[in-house]
């Protein structure tokens, strides 16, 4: 006795629920295969199942291939939207990178926009997505979603976000003209003697490294104050050493030490130096001696220093934090730094898998604090501010140009 169709729905519809997608396509073409000619077109308008689907279940069926544990032959479904659309990596990309903070490189990496906002902006630009795929392919590129944690330094800025895109922007052209870029700041300062370093190091079982109950020290123990240049373009990092005191004098003579040792001979045609810094401390905006000490620095090298501070309160996502500063104080973990001598061995000995390679160098002269700069020398430094935050971004010229 011949089925109609209407019966055949009403089936379909009872039985439906209860099937996987390749259940429903053998059901389907074995009814199919049962009415015999003209089957395939009654049982599809019947099920809703494409004709390629119950022709495909027929070839199952006839192949008697059962495909344990799976419903879909390999590679088959819907395409990886990557797969789909080859440049929605690098439009995504380029949406989130002027609001990246922190390393690419680095495992930690958040941003500004939401994953609702980056799909918007990327359906705009022709590339189909939802908020939803928009993460996974965040997570895929190593960016987490975290909570709060208290490391800010300060109240954030109503234009942190823009300066992070005028430092992106200055950074990215200077790169583009082959100028150096280096980003700079001060680790804090180490005790010198035996005294604890936080992390652990593989040694012999029950035979820790034994060192001072306590790391509260008097003021005569000597103290390190190491300076890191991190060279953005080239990836190497130069960190002078400081036996004295951190100031502005400090700072910038380890910019002119990396500049001398290695900075003049792989940049020789240069003409401006791209400095991006923390907003405080020994190279703080605020501070005197160190605009000072950097026109000294560009009347001796013939260069004009451009400096861009980071915003208050994101001092630590300046690069030489994660690419330079990380690095050292993993490859030093649970070892006392006992002499000046071990803090130099150590720093020059890390290295990555990316191919870091630090220069480090011991500098024991003295630096004095407490120097007051006048007004009169003020006005002697040929410092033109930018339109945008002169206070965080200026460039020094040679007196001799």
């Amino acid at each position: 006795m011949e089925i109609d169709e209407k019966s055949l729905r009403r089936k379909f519809s009872n039985m439906w629920p209860l099937l996987d997608e390749r259940s429903r396509r053998l059901v389907a073409a074995s009814e199919a295969l049962s009415l015999g000619y003209g089957g395939v077109s009654r049982i599809r308008r019947a099920c809703g199942l494409s004709r390629k689907a119950i022709a495909k279940g027929i070839q199952e069926i006839a192949e008697a291939n059962p495909m344990p544990g799976r419903i879909r032959r390999s590679g088959a479904g819907r395409k990886n939207i990557v797969q789909s659309d080859p440049k929605i990596l690098v439009s995504l990309e380029r949406l989130i990178e002027p609001e990246t903070r922190g390393d690419p490189e680095s495992p930690l990496r958040w941003i500004c926009k939401s994953t609702r906002t980056l799909a918007r902006e990327l359906t705009r630009e022709r590339h189909a997505i939802c908020a939803v795929k928009v993460g996974q392919l965040l997570h895929d590129q190593h960016f987490s979603l975290q909570s709060n944690r208290k490391t800010e330094e300060g109240d954030d800025h109503p234009h942190r976000d823009a300066q992070f895109r005028f430092i992106n922007d200055q950074v990215k052209n200077a790169l583009r003209q082959r100028a150096p870029v280096i980003s700079v700041d001060t680790k804090k300062k180490e005790l010198i003697g035996n005294y604890v370093n936080v992390g652990r190091q593989w040694r012999v079982a029950k035979a820790p490294l034994k060192v001072n109950g306590h790391d509260f020290p008097s003021p005569d123990v000597p103290r390190a104050y190491p300076y890191g240049i991190y060279d953005i373009g080239r990836n190497t990092g130069f960190v002078n050493v400081g036996t004295d005191h951190d100031t502005g004098a400090f700072a910038v003579a380890s910019i002119r030490g990396w500049w001398r040792a290695e900075g003049r001979g792989l940049y020789p045609q240069a003409a401006r130096l791209v400095i991006t810094a923390d907003g405080g401390g020994s190279n703080g905006y605020r501070l005197r001696l160190w605009k000072v000490a950097l026109q000294r620095l560009a009347d001796d090298t013939g260069l004009s220093v451009s400096v861009s501070h980071f915003p208050p309160g994101t001092s630590k996502w300046n690069k030489v934090e994660h690419r330079l500063f990380s690095f050292i104080s993993s490859n030093w973990r649970g070892e006392p730094l006992r002499y000046y001598e071990t803090i130099v061995n150590l720093i020059a000995r890390t290295t990555t898998a990316a191919g870091l390679k630090v220069t480090c160098r011991l500098d024991r002269r003295k630096y004095a604090t407490g120097r007051r700069i006048s007004n009169d020398e003020m006005t002697r430094i040929r410092l033109v501010p930018a339109p945008f935050h002169g206070e965080w971004n200026y460039t020094i010229h040679p007196t001799t140009k």
